[in-house]
């Protein structure tokens, strides 16, 4: 097993061959080989690993095939940290004795599992190398497959080799002063799962016990209406520790103004094609 870190950032198509352009400019960049990598995710009919909030699938690289489990993890420090399983196949067909050394061992829905979507897209690697610290810049575009239904795929992801995952954020935060990013709490499962017709997320309005949202609640809340395709219900939810929190940051200016083009109605896809949204959205998960 495992530990991954990383930041995802979700950019518009139209924005990302200038990331990868300025990504490759970095001081101690190491360019790796471009890889085609077809995902296929399983899960039962009844959804029982979605609810387990735990991914599976099988992965085709090249001539290669890699089955890998995935947990959620928490969002933490402006970062994912998920639990993570590997392992090499001689084909795509999906290997559940593999599981036995997981929390899935021994599962009866194992039995039941079936494909449910892909994900498939292009990998350009790109390795950020400064002193001790390495980061893998993976830089993904392609499209989420489910039945008849396709979703576009265009994402950085930071994650962290070696070093401080400070700077993880760090770097995430000078990719968003050159082009519009998203920092995107939706991993590419829960996409799948959406257009898969399985997945009905909700914005939450509320934290436990009804208080006052955190940053990282209004960070997903953000997330989820992206994916919905909606705006953000502004009116309807108690931001006062984010407004907190950005005040002692000397964002508050920068929050009220994204607050109020979201609570205007303005879907978060549309703003998040300005600079302000990512780079406030960053700043505000590094505090």
């Amino acid at each position: 097993m495992a530990v991954e870190l990383e930041i995802k950032l979700t950019l518009a198509e139209t924005d990302l061959e200038q990331a990868v352009d300025w990504l490759g400019q970095q001081s101690g960049v190491k360019t790796e080989a471009t890889r085609q990598l077809l995902n296929r995710y399983y899960d039962t009919p009844s959804q029982d690993l979605n609810r387990r909030k735990t991914a599976l699938r099988v992965r085709q690289q090249d001539a290669q095939f890699i089955q890998t489990l995935k947990t959620k993890g928490e969002f933490s420090g402006g970062a994912h940290r998920r639990n993570e399983w590997e392992w090499p196949l001689v084909n795509d067909r999906l290997d559940t004795s593999l599981l036995d050394a997981t929390p899935l061992a021994g599962a009866p829905v194992l039995a039941h599992l079936r494909p449910v979507f892909e994900t498939n897209f292009e990998r350009r690697i790109l390795m950020l190398c400064e002193g001790e610290g390495v980061i893998e810049a993976a830089i993904d575009q392609g499209a989420i497959v489910a039945g008849g239904h396709r979703r576009s795929l265009n994402e950085v992801e930071f994650e962290l080799k070696s070093g401080d995952p400070a700077s993880l954020l760090a770097h995430a935060l000078d990719l968003a002063s050159e082009v519009p990013v998203f920092l995107n709490l939706v991993s590419k499962a829960e996409q799948g799962y959406y257009l898969a017709g399985q997945y009905a997320p909700v914005v939450e309005v509320s934290g436990t016990d009804g208080a006052p949202i955190s940053v990282t609640g209004f960070l997903h809340g953000l997330s989820v209406a992206w994916l919905l395709g909606q705006s953000y219900p502004v009116e309807r939810v108690d931001l006062s520790q984010v407004r907190a929190v950005a005040r002692g940051l000397g964002l508050l200016d920068n929050l009220e103004a994204i607050l109020a083009a979201l609570g205007s109605g303005v879907p978060v896809a549309e703003v998040a094609a300005t600079p302000a949204l990512g780079q406030l959205q960053i700043r505000l998960a590094a505090a």
